[in-house]
């Protein structure tokens, strides 16, 4: 692979960028975006070395989509039709049904490969991007078999020599789990965020009173919505029944409040704490 053509040189894109001309420091990295200034903001950064538009796309070994998943929908089938048939194309959004389905019956699936690398930061654009951001992170891939094994085999290598390990999935079961592993954390986030400038008016207070745990809490809160919009609507299904699955365990914990039961919380808190072996399992 020689040519890498980047759909959207932001965190993700950008990051991956980073990582992928460090370990491969002939590769030339192309961005494409619909603002210049982004390109711009990347060509400055050393993101990219070269600014591109889609009819470039022809010359390109490999193109990562890493744009909102509402806009993947759209402009994947038309990335597809320029390809070369030696080109492939990769996306990076946080689901997958929708993505899979739009291309299924395209005459060139086999250039196509679904992915999630899950990794990120609250944080978005081309200045957000970071070395590093991919080692130790899982890259869920979704119907390896429908695309040309000799492309994916190098793709899926350049992922791997940047840090990432690879899982396979099919994309309804993707969708699912992610609705609870991501999806309903953001929410969360969004949500906590809300209900604490809802209720504390006095920003001074917000910001002195804020320890540790609602930082990293509410963290998430400052991610894009731009982004996250789409991904609630696309996996909608699932995420309203992690919702309600979410709301029946916060009713819960309020009944036992107002009975007065805290043998129960603190028994609830305790099982709950089982969550820190299974992340720690995973370090």
């Amino acid at each position: 692979m020689k040519n890498i053509y980047i759909i959207g040189v932001g965190l993700i894109g950008g990051s991956l960028a980073i990582d992928i001309k460090k370990n491969n420091p002939d590769m030339v990295i192309h961005g494409i975006s619909r603002k210049d200034a982004t390109l711009e903001t990347a060509l400055s950064l050393n993101l990219i070395d070269k600014k591109a538009t889609l009819d470039d796309i022809e010359n390109a070994d490999l193109v990562i989509v890493s744009i909102p998943v509402d806009a993947t929908v759209k402009l994947l089938p038309t990335v597809l039709d320029k390809i070369s048939d030696n080109g492939l194309v990769v996306d990076a959004g946080s689901t997958k049904v929708d993505i899979c389905k739009v291309v299924e019956n395209h005459p060139k699936r086999r250039n196509f490969l679904a992915m999630h690398p899950i990794a990120g930061t609250e944080h978005s654009g081309p200045n957000a991007a970071i070395p590093n951001l991919f080692v130790g992170k899982t890259n869920i891939i979704c119907e390896v078999e429908k695309t040309a094994f000799k492309l994916q085999e190098k793709a899926l290598k350049l992922f791997a020599d940047i840090g990432m390990r690879m899982r396979y999935m099919n994309p309804v079961a993707h969708d699912k789990h992610i609705a609870y592993m991501s999806h309903l954390s953001h929410i969360s986030s969004f949500m906590l965020g809300k209900t604490v400038i809802d209720k504390e008016k006095n920003e001074r207070d917000i910001f002195d009173m804020a320890g540790s745990g609602f930082a990293s809490t509410v963290r998430l809160a400052k991610s894009s919505p731009e982004m996250w919009t789409p991904i609630f609507k696309q996996n909608k299904t699932n995420v309203i029944e992690t919702l309600e699955e979410y709301i029946i365990n916060l009713t819960h914990f309020k009944e036992l409040m107002k009975q007065d039961d805290f043998d129960a919380i603190f028994n609830e808190m305790k099982d709950t704490n089982y969550i820190k072996d299974i992340l720690n399992g995973m370090g």
